[in-house]
């Protein structure tokens, strides 16, 4: 079984920062409206940007949906569409991924793999440069040469 995830990323409308704010708040709470409301929608969270550097997105939609058939189902789903409708042209930039990831996957394969402890310690070198290894021809102080 698979999960595809579906992230978007938008900036907001607002000649001033009050405005912005109000406008990121309403995107928030009407996207956290759809949790239980349709079909397939297994995960659904929204973040609003703490940076506020130049080239961030205002607010991230973060979902997780249990086939490609209801992420489809979803972009017209009733609510979904009562969504849009409520937030009209407020958002001015849209980013947009959909991948798919197998059902139950660490979000960080690295970490589930730190602590599997079935599994073999890495050998000598896996984990990069070591005193023991002789320097390579180029090498710096500051730079090491990919293997």
């Amino acid at each position: 079984m698979h999960v595809i995830k579906h992230i978007v990323m938008w900036n907001v409308r607002g000649d001033d920062a009050a405005t912005r704010a109000r406008h990121v708040t309403l995107v928030k709470t009407e996207f956290e409206s759809l949790r239980g409301q349709v079909p397939g929608l297994l995960h659904l969270e929204v973040g609003v940007d703490e940076s506020r550097i130049d080239y961030a997105c205002d607010v991230v939609l973060y979902t997780e949906f249990d086939s490609r058939e209801a992420l489809a189902a979803y972009a017209t789903h009733p609510e979904h569409l009562r969504v849009r409708r409520t937030l009209g042209d407020l958002r001015i930039a849209r980013h947009q991924v959909d991948y798919e990831v197998p059902a139950g996957a660490p979000a960080f394969p690295h970490e589930a793999a730190a602590t599997d402890r079935t599994r073999p310690p890495p050998s000598a070198g896996a984990l990069g440069p070591s005193a023991a290894d002789p320097p390579h021809p180029g090498d710096t102080d500051h730079v090491q040469a990919l293997r």
